[in-house]
């Protein structure tokens, strides 16, 4: 294969890496090799390089059994001591897994990995329950696969998007 289509092939798989292949959120944490290729001298150009590295990409993604990330925030929540049970309870029911409990002066903060879309209408919710006595920090921590049926609900409603989009 001429060196000149190498640039089309990354671009391809460049391109196709951020539309992705589940529910087209980017894909990362993959390492792509060319090992091999074949022209034709009146047939070949950049654009069907380019289309074929965007192929080949879809094919082995699928076949790699790509997972969907979802991002994980490390929460702090200050509360009185009186409100703790209903602190940890709503930790939980967003899926997070407390990792600590601090004294802070007369105020006990609860440390948890949280996912971020379960953070949504949290501050509401914290201050409903504490009479407006707690507050939270929250700050990225890391990327977690996302639990199948919650993937299978996103990769559902983009699949639903994208066909109400070509409609």
């Amino acid at each position: 294969m001429p060196r000149e289509f190498v640039p089309a092939v990354e671009k391809g798989l460049k391109m196709q890496k951020e539309d992705g292949v589940l529910a087209h959120f980017p894909t990362v944490d993959f390492r792509a090799t060319l090992i091999d290729g074949s022209y034709h001298d009146v047939d070949s150009n950049a654009l069907t390089f380019e289309i074929a590295a965007k192929a080949c990409f879809r094919e082995a993604i699928r076949k790699a059994g790509p997972i969907l990330l979802e991002p994980v925030m490390r929460v702090e929540t200050v509360t009185p001591g009186d409100y703790l049970g209903d602190v940890i309870g709503d930790i939980n029911r967003r899926r997070g897994a407390i990792e600590e409990q601090l004294e802070r002066g007369t105020n006990i903060a609860v440390v948890a990995p949280v996912p971020l879309s379960e953070m949504f209408g949290y501050i509401g919710q914290l201050r409903s329950m504490t009479s407006g006595r707690a507050s939270y920090t929250m700050e990225f921590s890391h990327y977690d696969p996302v639990p199948r049926q919650v993937a299978e609900e996103v990769i559902e409603a983009a699949a639903k998007a994208k066909a109400a989009a070509s409609a």
